[in-house]
Formats: structure tokens, sequence, C-alpha cells
């Protein structure tokens, strides 16, 4: 049951915050997680947002083993942590990383957490990443171009981060989406797991839509190729599976740059939560919508310790079977 609890930990205290009226259902998404779980958090994209506007500071925990400031930061240089980057937006994937903990020799929680926030009711683009179900540290570094996430990660993690497993072990991704955001009277929030936007694999889904952009060149220019010249294309293109792979930079011989893809995603209306295709997520709720599963009853009994008047349900995915809803509305 370890997947979920990182998501259950943003759910119980989203609902409890705004019962006691710590934040609004509209309040900065960025506020909220760190207001519910900052202490928990092995990673915060933008740290100077969290010091300077939240009064967090992220490095908290770390500048307590130190007897001065300047000790510190000779510390985080010897890491690869200029004073420059401690309180910055790097502005990489994710917004937010929980911390790892080990359950019988294994790694649990360390979810993977991204934020979404919108003024209508579709959900924000994916840049740089599709929304799947696991990420690894090691994944994240070659979408971003570089190894600052797993470099602070791994300074909050400690020694966990010595173990060799470390960077490749899969962490659950959850999203924190918002609709309707400025509109009081529609706005629904939800904590979704990354299993409703995964309905193909992602290693199917990048040969596909290359596929598919090689099939509309061909129609749009009157291209007819046997077709099985298309299947032995097919066939090759079946083998370009690997999204870090795609996301990094390509040496091209006598080319002065190195080209890079960037790979973007836009929800389909039947893989949005908050759509007419979903009713059952209604205006003013809160909702932590998880891939149905045997430790639903454990989940279930967790949030039901903490949070009194949850509706818990279960909705059909248009595309990707069923998920547990734990809703609360306001």
């Amino acid at each position: 049951m370890d997947g979920p609890v990182d998501a259950v930990e943003i759910f119980v205290g989203l609902v409890n915050g705004l019962r006691k009226k710590e934040f609004k259902l509209n309040s900065p998404l960025d506020e909220i997680v760190i207001k519910i779980c900052k202490s928990n958090l092995a990673y915060i994209d933008n740290r100077k947002n969290a010091k300077v506007r939240y009064k967090y500071d992220f490095w908290s925990s770390i500048k307590k083993q130190f007897k001065g400031r300047k000790h510190f930061q000779e510390w985080m240089r010897d890491r690869g942590v200029s004073e420059r980057i401690l309180y910055s937006k790097s502005e990489q994937f994710p917004d937010f990383i929980f911390k790892a903990k080990r359950h019988e020799n294994l790694f649990t929680c360390g979810s993977i957490l991204e934020l979404k926030d919108s003024k209508g009711g579709s959900i924000a683009s994916f840049n740089s990443t599709f929304p799947t179900k696991y990420k690894s540290l090691e994944e994240i570094d070659i979408i971003n171009g570089n190894n600052l996430v797993s470099k602070i990660t791994s300074i909050i993690d400690g020694e966990h981060a010595t173990d060799q497993n470390y960077y490749s072990f899969q962490r659950k991704n959850f999203y924190l989406i918002r609709t309707h955001g400025d509109q009081s009277e529609k706005v629904k929030i939800s904590i979704v797991d990354g299993s409703f936007f995964e309905t193909v694999p992602k290693e199917h889904l990048i040969y596909q839509m290359i596929l598919k952009i090689l099939r509309n060149h061909l129609k749009k220019k009157n291209i007819i190729i046997p077709s099985e010249i298309l299947e032995n294309v097919e066939k090759s293109l079946s083998f370009i599976t690997d999204q870090t792979i795609i996301a990094a930079s390509q040496i091209i011989e006598n080319a002065s740059v190195r080209p890079r893809l960037r790979i973007m995603a836009e929800v389909h209306p039947e893989g949005n939560p908050h759509s007419s295709h979903y009713p059952e997520i209604t205006e003013r709720s809160v909702n932590l919508i998880v891939q149905k599963t045997p430790s639903d009853e454990k989940v279930e009994n967790l949030i039901s310790e903490k949070v009194s008047n949850v509706k818990i349900f279960t909705i059909k995915h248009k595309r990707n079977g069923e998920h547990t809803v734990f809703q609360v509305r306001f």
C-alpha cells in the first residue's frame, strides 16, 4: 500500500486544511502542498517562492547540521549545489518529490508530484514528458538534460541515496489538478494517479506517434509506399521506445547544434477526470483518484482515520478501467 501513501497525505491535508480555513480552494497550489507536506519533501522546484512567499526554508533540516552559514554553503558547494541554486526556481520536472522511505529492504514512497492549474475545464498541457504511472530519478535527469533534481533529492534523502537502487527505483507519479481555478462555484481539485493518463504504455505511444507523423507526411505529399515496406518501417520504428533517449541531446555529424526533442502532451477529454465524461467528479469537490486495486480497503481505512464524511465510489475510465475516488465536497 506504499504507492498512494504520499497522495493520501496530500488529500487528507487538503481536506482538513480547507475545513480549518488554513487555505482556500483558489489558493496557489504550491502554497497548499508546502503547507501540507513541507516536512516530507525531498525536492521543491520553486525554492525561492517557498522561502520568500511561504516562509519555508527548504534547506532547514540540512542547515541544522552546521554551526554557521559558511560551513553549510561550503558543504553544499562540495556536492555541486551553488549558493545561487539554493533558493532559486529551477524550472525542472517535477514540481515536488516526496522523501523516499524503506520497508523490508525495499524503497517506498518518494512519489513525484506535478501541479496542473487551469482557469478553464481542460488540464494544462504536460511539458517535457508524457504523464505516466512511474518514473525514476534516472529518467528525470535525462528528461531535464541535467542531474540537478536528483542531486537535490539525494541530499535531502541522505543515506537512502547511497543504495545502488536509489536512482533507478520506480516512483509513483501523481498530479495535483485544478480546473476552473478562478470560479469558486465551478472549481474542482483532484490528486490523480498517473495511471489515469497512461492508458497506452509510453513505449508504444512514442513509436506510434512517429509512425503517425510519417503517414501524415506521405498523405500530404501523395506518396504511396508498398504495404510491405511500410510494415518494415513500422517494425523498425517499434524499437524507438525509450523516452529518455529521445529527450536527450543528439550529436549530429557536421551539425553546429545538438538537436533535442522536447515532448509535450495534451489530455484527451476522456482522460480528463474533470470533464463531462465523469459527472461524478462534481464542482467544489476535492478528490483522490487512484487505480482500483486490492489495497483500496487499506487506503480507505487510512483516510477514514483522519478525515470524516468522505464519499467513496468507483468511476470507469473510458480508456483504462476502474478507478476509485475518495471525495469531499465544499
